[in-house]
Protein backbone atom coordinates (compact mmCIF):
# COMPACT_ATOMS: atom_id res chain seq x y z
CA UNK A 1 0.00 0.00 0.00
CA UNK A 2 2.87 2.45 0.50
CA UNK A 3 3.67 1.88 -2.80
CA UNK A 4 0.55 3.59 -3.90
CA UNK A 5 0.78 6.05 -1.60
CA UNK A 6 4.03 7.18 -2.59
CA UNK A 7 3.25 7.43 -6.32
CA UNK A 8 -0.08 8.92 -5.80
CA UNK A 9 2.22 11.57 -3.38
CA UNK A 10 4.62 12.02 -6.38
CA UNK A 11 1.40 12.45 -8.67
CA UNK A 12 0.08 15.07 -6.25
CA UNK A 13 3.57 17.44 -5.92
CA UNK A 14 3.86 17.23 -9.21
CA UNK A 15 0.35 18.26 -10.67
CA UNK A 16 0.10 20.97 -8.17
CA UNK A 17 3.67 22.18 -8.61
CA UNK A 18 3.26 22.78 -12.22
CA UNK A 19 -0.13 24.93 -11.41
CA UNK A 20 2.26 27.09 -8.73
CA UNK A 21 5.20 27.55 -11.21
CA UNK A 22 2.11 28.79 -13.38
CA UNK A 23 1.28 31.73 -10.93
CA UNK A 24 4.67 32.02 -9.41
CA UNK A 25 6.24 33.07 -13.16
CA UNK A 26 2.97 34.90 -13.78
CA UNK A 27 4.01 37.10 -10.61
CA UNK A 28 7.57 37.30 -11.28
CA UNK A 29 7.15 38.51 -14.86
CA UNK A 30 4.80 41.25 -13.71
CA UNK A 31 7.07 42.39 -10.85
CA UNK A 32 9.84 42.76 -13.29
CA UNK A 33 7.62 44.36 -16.08
CA UNK A 34 8.52 41.63 -18.21
CA UNK A 35 7.69 42.67 -21.99
CA UNK A 36 4.29 41.64 -22.25
CA UNK A 37 4.78 40.34 -26.14
CA UNK A 38 7.58 37.40 -25.47
CA UNK A 39 6.36 34.47 -25.76
CA UNK A 40 6.48 32.70 -22.82
CA UNK A 41 4.83 35.68 -20.90
CA UNK A 42 2.66 35.16 -23.78
CA UNK A 43 1.56 31.60 -22.30
CA UNK A 44 1.74 32.83 -18.36
CA UNK A 45 -0.71 35.53 -19.34
CA UNK A 46 -3.59 33.40 -21.11
CA UNK A 47 -2.96 30.16 -18.88
CA UNK A 48 -3.58 32.25 -15.93
CA UNK A 49 -5.95 34.60 -16.68
CA UNK A 50 -9.28 32.81 -16.69
CA UNK A 51 -8.41 32.17 -12.62
CA UNK A 52 -6.67 35.52 -11.88
CA UNK A 53 -9.08 37.91 -13.73
CA UNK A 54 -11.89 37.68 -11.37
CA UNK A 55 -10.20 37.43 -8.28
CA UNK A 56 -7.89 40.55 -9.24
CA UNK A 57 -11.37 42.82 -9.33
CA UNK A 58 -11.10 41.51 -5.55
CA UNK A 59 -7.56 41.70 -4.86
CA UNK A 60 -5.99 44.20 -6.66
CA UNK A 61 -1.95 44.43 -7.16
CA UNK A 62 0.10 46.35 -4.73
CA UNK A 63 3.58 47.80 -6.38
CA UNK A 64 3.93 45.74 -9.44
CA UNK A 65 3.21 42.47 -7.10
CA UNK A 66 -0.15 40.53 -8.32
CA UNK A 67 -1.59 39.52 -5.07
CA UNK A 68 -4.06 37.21 -6.46
CA UNK A 69 -1.24 35.38 -8.14
CA UNK A 70 0.54 35.04 -4.73
CA UNK A 71 -3.04 34.07 -2.99
CA UNK A 72 -3.64 31.51 -5.47
CA UNK A 73 0.22 30.11 -5.28
CA UNK A 74 -0.63 29.52 -1.43
CA UNK A 75 -3.90 28.34 -2.16
CA UNK A 76 -2.53 25.60 -3.85
CA UNK A 77 0.46 24.51 -1.60
CA UNK A 78 -2.41 24.70 0.78
CA UNK A 79 -4.37 21.94 -1.04
CA UNK A 80 -1.86 19.86 -1.55
CA UNK A 81 -0.40 19.57 1.97
CA UNK A 82 -4.46 18.66 2.79
CA UNK A 83 -4.41 16.47 0.15
CA UNK A 84 -0.81 14.84 1.49
CA UNK A 85 -2.38 15.03 4.74
CA UNK A 86 -4.91 11.97 3.62
CA UNK A 87 -3.08 10.13 1.54
CA UNK A 88 0.72 9.61 2.90
CA UNK A 89 0.29 8.01 6.23
CA UNK A 90 3.44 9.91 7.86
CA UNK A 91 2.55 13.27 7.04
CA UNK A 92 0.72 15.12 9.96
CA UNK A 93 0.01 18.59 10.13
CA UNK A 94 -2.82 20.68 11.66
CA UNK A 95 -5.72 23.00 10.05
CA UNK A 96 -3.05 25.76 11.33
CA UNK A 97 -0.18 23.91 10.42
CA UNK A 98 -1.05 23.15 7.09
CA UNK A 99 -1.60 26.64 6.19
CA UNK A 100 1.99 27.32 7.40
CA UNK A 101 3.20 24.58 5.80
CA UNK A 102 1.60 26.35 2.68
CA UNK A 103 3.54 29.48 3.27
CA UNK A 104 6.62 27.06 4.53
CA UNK A 105 6.76 25.10 0.63
CA UNK A 106 5.93 28.38 -1.25
CA UNK A 107 8.66 29.98 0.15
CA UNK A 108 10.70 27.07 -0.70
CA UNK A 109 9.29 27.17 -4.34
CA UNK A 110 10.63 30.78 -4.44
CA UNK A 111 13.94 29.41 -3.12
CA UNK A 112 14.14 26.65 -5.60
CA UNK A 113 13.29 28.80 -8.93
CA UNK A 114 15.50 31.53 -7.96
CA UNK A 115 18.56 28.88 -7.44
CA UNK A 116 17.81 27.33 -10.88
CA UNK A 117 17.32 30.65 -12.53
CA UNK A 118 20.66 31.79 -10.59
CA UNK A 119 22.89 29.41 -11.80
CA UNK A 120 21.37 28.77 -15.60
CA UNK A 121 21.58 32.99 -15.74
CA UNK A 122 25.73 32.44 -14.85
CA UNK A 123 25.76 29.10 -17.38
CA UNK A 124 24.40 31.30 -20.43
CA UNK A 125 26.76 33.90 -19.56
CA UNK A 126 29.60 31.62 -20.66
CA UNK A 127 27.91 30.36 -23.61
CA UNK A 128 27.13 32.10 -27.07
CA UNK A 129 23.19 32.65 -26.88
CA UNK A 130 21.07 33.59 -29.13
CA UNK A 131 19.63 36.62 -27.85
CA UNK A 132 16.33 36.63 -29.57
CA UNK A 133 15.79 33.38 -27.78
CA UNK A 134 12.53 34.72 -25.74
CA UNK A 135 13.85 32.90 -22.64
CA UNK A 136 17.36 34.99 -22.45
CA UNK A 137 15.56 38.38 -21.93
CA UNK A 138 12.97 37.32 -19.87
CA UNK A 139 15.51 35.51 -17.54
CA UNK A 140 17.38 38.21 -17.45
CA UNK A 141 15.18 40.97 -16.21
CA UNK A 142 13.90 38.32 -13.07
CA UNK A 143 17.33 37.18 -12.13
CA UNK A 144 18.18 40.81 -12.50
CA UNK A 145 16.80 42.51 -9.14
CA UNK A 146 17.84 39.73 -7.21
CA UNK A 147 21.67 39.85 -8.23
CA UNK A 148 21.79 43.76 -8.14
CA UNK A 149 22.32 44.26 -4.73
CA UNK A 150 25.08 41.37 -4.46
CA UNK A 151 26.52 42.88 -7.33
CA UNK A 152 27.58 46.05 -5.03
CA UNK A 153 28.79 43.92 -2.71
CA UNK A 154 31.43 42.06 -4.76
CA UNK A 155 33.20 43.75 -7.70
CA UNK A 156 34.17 41.96 -10.96
CA UNK A 157 37.03 39.86 -10.16
CA UNK A 158 39.20 39.19 -12.94
CA UNK A 159 36.07 39.92 -15.01
CA UNK A 160 34.64 37.46 -13.71
CA UNK A 161 30.89 38.20 -11.53
CA UNK A 162 30.40 36.35 -8.80
CA UNK A 163 27.56 37.94 -7.69
CA UNK A 164 25.71 34.40 -8.68
CA UNK A 165 27.91 32.49 -5.76
CA UNK A 166 27.06 35.01 -3.13
CA UNK A 167 23.31 35.13 -4.31
CA UNK A 168 22.93 31.21 -4.25
CA UNK A 169 25.07 30.97 -0.58
CA UNK A 170 22.26 33.16 0.79
CA UNK A 171 18.78 30.95 -0.70
CA UNK A 172 20.45 27.98 0.67
CA UNK A 173 20.70 30.15 3.96
CA UNK A 174 17.38 30.87 3.73
CA UNK A 175 16.33 27.02 2.64
CA UNK A 176 18.29 25.64 5.66
CA UNK A 177 17.25 28.62 8.12
CA UNK A 178 13.54 30.10 8.04
CA UNK A 179 11.98 27.43 5.31
CA UNK A 180 13.30 24.41 7.69
CA UNK A 181 11.85 25.92 10.44
CA UNK A 182 8.91 26.94 9.31
CA UNK A 183 8.17 23.65 8.09
CA UNK A 184 9.14 22.39 11.80
CA UNK A 185 6.64 24.64 12.85
CA UNK A 186 3.78 23.75 11.03
CA UNK A 187 4.12 19.77 11.41
CA UNK A 188 4.09 20.64 15.10
CA UNK A 189 1.08 22.97 15.81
Amino acid sequence: MTYLANALSLLIQFAFGCAVALFVFRLLAEAVRADFYNPICQFLYRATNPILTPIRRVIPTWRRINLAALLIAWLLEVIKNLLLRFTVPDFWASNWGTLLLGVADLLNFFMIVYLIMIVVWALLSYVNVDARNPLVPLLGKVVDPVLKPFRKLLPLIGGFDLSPVLAILVILLVQTIVVAWLMDLGHTI
